[in-house]
């Protein structure tokens, strides 16, 4: 539960959900049935869950079951990503399939989905991962720590500098979302 320091000056409460093998979980169970009570929550925060359920939609529902009214959902999901099984990894998205997804299975007084970064963040990311790999493998990993800080800092500058790569428009490469829900 790497959020619950954001959130302890501001709240009350603070209940971790997470699948079996989570020591850290305050509940154990899945988002597409999760053990509480209908309207539990003035904030649901999910974040890099969706890609790996077994049923997006029945998730979607359940994370809108468990939200008080006037409350929010704060979600985070892969757009563009490596293949990584935690257990499974079943789904990447769009910015369209985001908002069909939720639109079609519970209702929300208000929707958003934004990309976390643009297209070059999104390349630097990719790039990263397998610089990291090729030098964890040749055990001299932290030579690379620069390279990639560079990397991604650059990548970020680029996004920042011009608007056409931190838009959603065809040939755009995203690897996150942001959903805003409220019901």
């Amino acid at each position: 539960m790497p959020y619950r320091p954001f959130f302890a000056p501001n709240s009350d409460t603070y209940v971790g959900v997470d699948l079996v093998g989570n020591p850290r979980a305050d509940l154990i169970g899945s988002v597409e049935a999760l053990p509480v009570a209908s309207s539990s929550f003035e904030v649901v925060l999910c974040t890099q869950v969706l890609e790996h359920c077994e049923d997006p939609a029945t998730a979607v529902r359940e994370i809108q079951r468990v939200v008080a009214p006037g409350g929010r959902v704060l979600a985070s999901t892969h757009g563009v990503h490596f293949y990584h099984p935690s257990p499974h990894d079943r789904w990447r998205w769009t910015h369209e399939g985001l908002e069909r997804l939720f639109r079609e299975n519970a209702d929300w007084r208000s929707l958003s989905i934004t990309p976390a970064s643009g297209t070059s963040a999104c390349l630097a990311m990719l790039v990263s991962v397998y610089i990291d790999l090729l030098l964890k493998r040749a055990r001299v990993r932290a030579l690379g720590r620069p390279l990639i800080a560079a990397l991604n800092w650059t990548a970020a500058a680029a996004d920042a500098r011009v608007r056409a790569l931190r838009e959603l428009r065809p040939g755009a490469l995203i690897a996150n979302y942001h959903i805003k829900a409220e019901p």
